[in-house]
């Protein structure tokens, strides 16, 4: 199977497995990874997934022999995208575990997660460019939502590659770490978050996704519905009680 799951709650991760083509997706496997993060959102074990390509690449893009062959992906207005699951919007964050290539589609399922973690060797890019293939999994949208439109630009028209540091300058990584480290580290940061109180996390993370296009005044009203469910469940009071028995003074992250 192109695409593996390995659940060790509160973390599951989501292992594209196709290295015969630097783990790039066809159809069926597109499939496959809308579905495994369907299957993530509705597990109530499982609360922050991570995204890793095996065997040394994250993603190289569609798979452009399958397309050639007559088989492309799918290419619907509504439904799954191209490259599965990037028009979805979970209630749950996930993170990128990046090693080797992520480029094209590759690089768009990366700008889709919610953080990015970067192995020192690995490397962002457009290459779809030299091919005439579109960024049409949300690339050409969350890329200058994430580090602006002058650089999203420099990446799009010119397909260059951008490493790590550059990545992490830019805001485009979150967490540079050692070559084939990535799913670890990864992993770790997934069990980091998932140790919050998850409601007001949860509900943070979405009033942040909703504000785009919103004027100042729609976006801080979005952001008081979002925050009133934080309070209306009580979970503030719980973490108002743990304050005062004398955990988490000073900036402690106990």
């Amino acid at each position: 199977m192109p695409i593996d799951i390995v659940k060790k709650y509160p973390v599951y991760t989501i292992i594209i497995n196709n290295p015969e083509v630097q783990n790039a997706i066809d159809r069926k496997s597109a499939q496959e990874l809308a579905n495994a993060f369907r299957k993530f959102q509705d597990d109530e074990d499982a609360l922050v997934a991570v995204l890793w390509g095996m065997n040394g690449n994250f993603c190289a893009g569609a798979d452009l022999k399958s397309i050639a062959k007559g088989n492309p992906n799918r290419i619907e207005k509504d439904g799954d995208a191209p490259m599965g699951p990037t028009r979805m919007l979970l209630s749950k964050p996930v993170i990128a575990a990046i090693s080797g290539y992520a480029v094209a589609g590759g690089f768009e399922l990366a700008l889709w997660c919610d953080l990015r973690v970067m192995e020192e060797s690995a490397q962002f890019g457009v290459f779809c460019r030299r091919f005439g293939v579109p960024l049409i999994d949300g690339g050409t949208v969350r890329l200058p939502r994430l580090i602006g439109m002058s650089r999203a630009l420099d990446m799009i028209l010119t397909g260059r590659a951008v490493g790590a540091e550059e990545a992490l300058d830019w805001g485009l990584a979150n967490r540079i770490v050692k070559h084939g480290s990535s799913r670890k580290e990864a992993e770790n940061l997934a069990n980091n978050i998932a140790k919050f109180p998850q409601i007001c996390m949860r509900n943070d993370r979405l009033s942040v996704y909703n504000q785009y296009g919103l004027s100042i005044n729609k976006a801080l009203n979005k952001e008081f519905e979002f925050g009133l469910k934080t309070i209306e469940s009580g979970e503030h009071l719980k973490g108002s009680n743990k304050f005062v028995s004398g955990k988490g003074k000073h900036g402690k992250f106990d």
